[in-house]
């Protein structure tokens, strides 16, 4: 949850300086766009080189997955981006409110989301203290999306934290060369609902795109008082010239979530799967009750500006500038809180000294992240060497205020009961090449340099000052055989920083992996096989224990020596003309090496047991029928096999496998007036009404908890183009 780390900047200035920099060279910009001569679309390619830079393709030695616009247009109904990914290989995604909105989370191979390097354009997404990803602050960003790739493992260098279990890139809207707008709504179950509208003008005068989007969403959620209020926009003015691109982006959102990250035990699973202790209390007549504001409120706004630039026919560069403004609060209701907690003063009544009290406390965040991101390519012939970088800041304070209370003193209301400060730099540089030794053989070479530097207080007896510098290099070959295969090896290492939670709640080691890789990729007009082995073993991994800390963020603990040993296979199948078969599945052994745990008396020897949250089996299935060019029928199948909430092999703290078969429909329409195209589209999400549990929380001592997922629910919409 990104509730933990409100945040406040420390130098007022800074945010000022940086919006006043920004926009004179959005001004700049296109000042010198309206100067320059006009120009041919024959460049217009360059919307790609935006993040080229970390992508990758079939030459590179890395298992991935790509998600065109129309993909991921599919399902984009107003759950959130996880929950659109959740078909791909190796892939388990999570809803705290149990239908896809509000709160989700990822995992790949085992490997929870703080471990998935998040980029938007090539611009750093995760948390910088946290390094969590919240895409319930970009509520409907799927909807300005023209493309995703979600590169497993290590994947190749890119910015912002390391990538541990996958890198996930998102590249925004491509500029459009017609005018268009586009209304789209849908609705469904839970009282869920989103609302947007969109639009692009074209190109006028042969250079200058303005295009667009506000998205309106609510869900009850399928969890009792789990709502969300999510709002969000986006808006992009690009520059297209011969040899440049030039695009300013303004995107954000703000949410309103009630918490349903405490889940229910297990005799509360089987009789009210949809209790939710967040908010309870009892009155003053012994009734409980539940606070009605115990929800989550943030607001974050992004600015881009990247300049794009072929300066010959065989180098082209890219520039970019950033910066994130982040600020809300988790609202709490709290019984019997101690004043000492609070710095309240005691108060007498009578012959009574009254030193606890029912209170209403707000956990603030209050941030800004900026920086810049940068890359050359020269690509010619059998090369391809790109070298490229970031240098980024964070900076804020964490704070807590008490806003209401049964007894304390006015004076006292409002002040800051804690103030917390978390500064973060991150500078990344990488090199990384392709080179075609011959028609069969590619040599992958890559090696990226960061250094990190982390100052807080209030996570640890004394504050941190720590610094890091990592060397991670990467490399591999691909022999190409028959024209239609591939074979690929690679080898990778990635070092990572620990974050707020793990210094909160001990003195945590930064940690390394070791992944090495082997597959094979078959690809013949539209049928397509890739099967990818892996092995990535690790030291001082940081492990989920299972438990979450008190505003519902994991807690993780190093643990020596650990392994990921599996197998992916993803598919796509053309069985005739109308249908298509597209399967994946992986297999896996994921395992702490000589397991040890302190059992409160003595160190007690557990042996070689499975890692938390790592199923040993993933698979999926999108089965699509097409009987006509206008209407499209697809069963998309998931199972999940059994996990541990823990590490220790504990069966009370086991999650069981669960399957998941939805249903997609889609139809359109090309009326000869007015619209361009009519989309009806529909999901109808288990449909076989599976208890599903994907997630949950292991605190010991035979306190479990479980967050179950909706049953058989439904999402429909039309969209209406322009």
């Amino acid at each position: 949850m990104n509730i933990l780390f409100y945040k406040k900047k420390q130098e007022p200035r800074t945010k000022s300086s940086l919006a006043a920099v920004f926009f004179f060279l959005l001004i700049a910009t296109f000042s010198f766009s309206q100067e320059t001569k006009k120009d041919t679309l024959k460049t217009n390619a360059l919307d790609e080189v935006l993040i080229s830079a970390i992508r990758i393709t079939k030459k590179t030695p890395i298992s991935f997955s790509n998600m065109d616009k129309v993909e991921i247009a599919y399902r984009n109904l107003g759950q959130d981006i996880p929950i659109l990914l959740n078909f791909l290989p190796s892939v388990v995604t999570t809803s705290d409110a149990g239908n896809g909105f509000g709160y989700t989370g990822i995992r790949v191979r085992g490997s929870d989301a703080t471990r998935v390097n998040v980029t938007i354009n090539g611009i750093p997404y995760n948390d910088s203290e946290g390094s969590g990803t919240f895409f319930v602050d970009l509520p409907d960003f799927a909807s300005s999306l023209s493309s995703i790739q979600l590169q497993r493992g290590v994947g190749t260098s890119t910015n912002g934290a390391g990538a541990f279990g996958a890198s996930l890139n998102m590249l925004t809207d491509n500029h459009s060369t017609i005018g268009s707008a586009e209304i789209a709504n849908a609705m469904g179950s839970f009282n869920s609902r989103k609302s947007n509208v969109k639009f692009s003008t074209g190109l006028l005068n042969n250079h200058f795109e303005i295009s667009g989007r506000l998205s309106n969403l609510h869900s009850d959620g399928y969890v009792d008082r789990a709502f969300s209020d999510l709002k969000s926009y986006f808006l992009q003015g690009t520059y297209i010239g011969k040899t440049t691109l030039i695009k300013a982006l303004v995107f954000g959102g703000t949410e309103k979530t009630y918490q349903s990250w405490y889940g229910v035990d297990a005799v509360t699973l089987a009789n009210d799967r949809t209790f939710n202790y967040a908010g309870m209390f009892t009155d003053s007549f012994g009734q409980t009750q539940f606070y009605s504001n115990q929800t989550d409120n943030y607001q974050q706004d992004h600015y881009q500006l990247h300049w794009n630039e072929k300066l010959a026919p065989n180098w082209n560069t890219n520039l970019a500038f950033h910066y994130t403004k982040g600020k809300g609060y988790y609202e709490n209701y709290e019984q019997a809180a101690a004043f000492d907690d609070y710095g309240f003063s005691p108060i007498i009544i009578g012959n009574e000294t009254i030193n606890a009290t029912d209170l209403i406390n707000q956990k603030w965040l209050d941030n800004d992240f900026f920086g810049t991101t940068f890359s050359v390519n020269y690509k010619k012939e059998s090369l391809d060497f790109i070298f490229g970088g970031s240098i980024n800041k964070y900076e804020g304070l964490h704070f807590g205020k008490v806003i209401w209370a049964r007894f304390a003193s006015s004076s006292e209301l409002d002040n800051h009961y804690y103030d917390n400060y978390g500064n973060k730099f991150d500078a990344t540089f990488y090199a990384k090449a392709n080179y075609q030794l011959n028609s069969n053989w590619n040599i992958f070479a890559d090696l990226q340099y960061r250094n990190v530097n982390y100052k807080a207080n209030g996570v640890q007896p004394n504050a941190v000052n720590d610094s890091f510098n990592f060397a991670n290099p990467k490399a591999g070959v691909t022999y190409e055989f028959r024209k239609n295969n591939q074979i690929y090896f690679s080898y990778a290492m990635a070092n990572r920083e620990p974050n707020r939670t793990d210094y909160e709640n001990g003195s945590p080691k930064s940690e390394q992996l070791n992944d090495f890789e082997l597959g094979w990729r078959f690809e013949k007009g539209k049928s397509k096989i890739n099967i990818n082995g892996y092995y990535m073993s690790y030291k001082d991994q940081l492990v989920l224990t299972g438990a979450l800390d008190n505003v519902g963020n994991p807690i993780r603990t190093n643990i020596g020596k650990s392994f990921r040993l599996g197998i992916e296979l993803d598919a796509n199948f053309e069985l005739g003309k109308q249908w298509i078969l597209s399967p994946n599945l992986a297999l896996s052994q994921n395992k702490n090496v000589d397991f040890v745990i302190d059992n409160g008396t003595s160190l007690e020897f557990l042996g070689n047991t499975n890692i938390a949250f790592s199923p040993n089996i993933i698979a999926g299935n999108t089965l699509s029928f097409l009987p006509t060019k206008a209407f499209q029928v697809r069963l998309l199948t998931k199972f999940v096999g059994k996990q541990y909430m823990g590490n220790s092999d504990d069966e009370s703290s086991k999650l069981d496998a669960y399957s998941q078969n939805d249903i997609n429909l889609i139809y359109e329409i090309k009326p000869k007036n007015i619209f361009k195209s009519i989309v009806f589209s529909g999901l109808i999400n288990n449909v076989l009404d599976a208890k599903i549990v994907s997630n949950g929380a292991d605190y010991g001592g035979g306190y479990v908890y479980y967050f179950p997922q909706a049953g058989i629910n439904f999402l429909a919409g039309i969209t209406l183009k322009f």
